[in-house]
């Protein structure tokens, strides 16, 4: 077991094996100021900087301390960002290098307290609300727009909540990290706070607290239009900066492909295409918390660590589909800066939201929430319906009744659309008994990163034969781990997996049995995106994350649950040849 060498300096520890990381003495005295102000030292491991109390550091002194418990003792939750030091988005595109995207800030926040004397709302359907329901919508959203522009419950102040929050224009509390809930396990519960107080507000205009946002059910085919209520021009539900040819009656496409312009796919199949990816992504490709909702993200970890399915696709593509490809970043949905000036933004991830409570009522055991501190006790800053600035925490979001608000039964056709078994079984095993692998043609993915511009086919070996019974007792799950997924940020970058299906291309369906599920990107990026807030250098334009999906239940399908290997087929939603999605790895492990 690994024990800490550690070399003393005033209140800094360093790791003494790795001087080469750049993690050394100078970045120490940098950071020296908030360590002790904190009471904390800071330890520095492989280029990753860790805060530890000064008792544990004297515990590492005196004996071996594992550097995985290390970690362990030195996670904490997300603690809200401090407004004073919010500065203009270090993430947004070059040719918005001057938004404000900061809150007005005059006071000190206060605790949330759970609504205790609001009705039960019930989110509606936007392709069923009524004429009453759309004038009074309508009528809340104009109002929003008519506040002073330094309210921090105007339209654009409301708008740029978003922007702050997505685009680096917060730091994780004190320390000089983006904070970004995206790609990571607070992507669900941070937007369900922000539709909860977007949605009080528009409730407090209007005099009315039953009022409740719509939600756009583009996962059953009767809601896969953009809502109507939507496109009229002149209405200030209307956004101009939208892509003209997706107006209704085109339906959308969940798995979207801004690039591709032949073999576009339209009624019964496209409504086939969307229904089996809302099956993968929700229903097999999800079966436990870290899968669905993302990777823990901890206070003084690195930005993206990892999105779950439902943030992939639909939630990704959905986005891009909307904004206009005649904007240079696909303003305005097509962009996190810039989504929320969109009103669908909000009927979009109400649906978003909705997944998450069609998910926990499935079947599984392990469709639960996570239980783990750090996530419950992160916390967050919005402003309320009276303009006051209120402290949230994760735990507070999990149950939507705790909110005071439900959504309207509608039909969910995917939940019961598992793909058909396929009729042929392919036979990958060590000896290759599949042809191609006889043939020397299917190798594995190897030891170096590969760029994403072809499809990418490569023999997976799994790490044992099947799971154990206690393992299947337990829902343990076969994951398949894309790892160190690297992507320009500025860049709609997309690609579907593929199991046993060597022969996967980008003309190829998504309503295979074959077909394991979707990576997307929204962009948030561009070449001149700010600066690196550690050492002062130009930001990277690029993001690096992981991509996982359960593929147990695909496995039985195929026939492949005691084969030694799997092939795993990445196809490129798009010629990224400019700019290329880069696979460091590709593995199974079991959660």
């Amino acid at each position: 077991m690994e024990s800490l060498n550690l070399v003393m300096n005033n209140s800094c520890a360093i790791y003494a094996k790795l001087p080469q990381t750049g993690c050394n003495l100078g970045v120490c005295r940098s950071i020296r100021t908030e360590a002790r102000r904190r009471n904390n030292v800071v330890l520095c491991k492989g280029g990753e900087r860790l805060w530890l109390d000064r008792r544990e550091l004297l515990l590492a002194s005196t004996s071996a301390i594992a550097v995985g418990a290390t970690k362990k003792a030195a996670a904490k939750p997300m603690p809200p960002p401090d407004l004073e030091k919010c500065h203009n988005p270090d993430t947004a595109p070059t040719d918005a290098q001057n938004l404000n995207c900061c809150p007005p800030y005059s006071e000190k926040p206060v605790d949330f307290e759970l609504p205790t004397n609001l009705p039960m709302r019930v989110r509606p359907s936007a392709h069923d609300v009524n004429d009453e329901y759309v004038e009074k919508y309508s009528r809340a959203i104009q109002l929003m727009h008519e506040l002073p522009p330094d309210d921090p419950r105007s339209f654009t102040q409301q708008a740029n909540v978003h922007c702050a929050y997505c685009d680096g224009a917060y730091y994780e509390g004190s320390l000089p990290v983006e904070l970004q809930i995206h790609n990571s396990w607070f992507f669900l519960p941070w937007h369900r706070w922000y539709l909860y107080f977007h949605e009080r507000i528009l409730a407090k205009l209007v005099g009315d607290d039953t009022f409740a946002l719509p939600f756009w059910n583009w996962d059953a085919p009767a809601g896969m239009t953009l809502p109507p209520i939507y496109s009229h021009p002149g209405s200030p539900l209307y956004d101009e900066l939208r892509n003209p040819a997706h107006m209704p009656p085109s339906k959308v496409d969940l798995n979207y492909d801004p690039q591709k312009k032949s073999n576009i796919l339209t009624g019964p199949k496209l409504v086939a295409s969307n229904t089996n990816l809302m099956y993968r992504q929700i229903v097999s490709g999800a079966k436990t918390p870290s899968l669905f909702q993302g990777q823990p993200y901890r206070y003084g970890d690195n930005p993206d660590p990892g999105a779950g399915t439902l943030e992939n696709s639909p939630h990704g593509p959905v986005h891009v589909w909307t904004g206009s490809p005649a904007q240079p970043n696909l303003e305005d949905m097509g962009n996190f800066y810039s989504a929320a000036r969109d009103p669908i933004f909000f009927a979009h991830h109400a649906n978003v939201d909705r997944m998450w409570t069609i998910w926990k009522s499935l079947e599984g055991k392990r469709r639960v929430d996570f239980d783990d501190p750090d996530y419950l006790q992160a916390s967050f800053l919005f402003y309320d319906e009276n303009a006051r600035l209120v402290r949230v925490k994760v735990a507070d979001a999990l149950d939507p009744k705790n909110l005071m608000f439900s959504y309207q039964s509608v039909d969910i056709p995917w939940i019961k659309a598992r793909p058909k078994k396929s009729s042929a079984k392919l036979e990958v095993t060590s000896v290759g008994s599949h042809a191609a692998i006889a043939a020397g043609h299917i190798s594995e993915f190897g030891s170096k990163a590969r760029k994403l511009v072809v499809p990418i086919t490569a023999l997976v070996k799994k790490p044992k034969k099947k799971r154990s019974q206690k393992e299947i007792d337990d829902e343990t799950e076969e994951v398949l781990v894309i790892g160190g997924v690297e992507v320009k940020r500025g860049v709609a970058a997309k690609f579907d997996v593929f199991i046993n299906l060597a022969e996967a291309d980008s003309d190829t369906a998504i309503s295979c049995p074959e077909y394991a599920g979707t990576f997307s990107n929204v962009p948030h990026h561009h070449e001149h995106g700010g600066k690196n807030k550690r050492n002062g250098k130009p930001k990277s334009p690029y993001r690096k994350s992981s991509f996982k999906v359960g593929i147990t239940e695909i496995l039985e399908d195929l026939g492949a649950t005691e084969d030694d290997n799997i092939v795993v087929t990445l196809v490129p939603k798009g010629d990224f040849k400019a700019d290329p999605i880069v696979i460091s790895s590709i593995k199974i492990e079991y959660d």
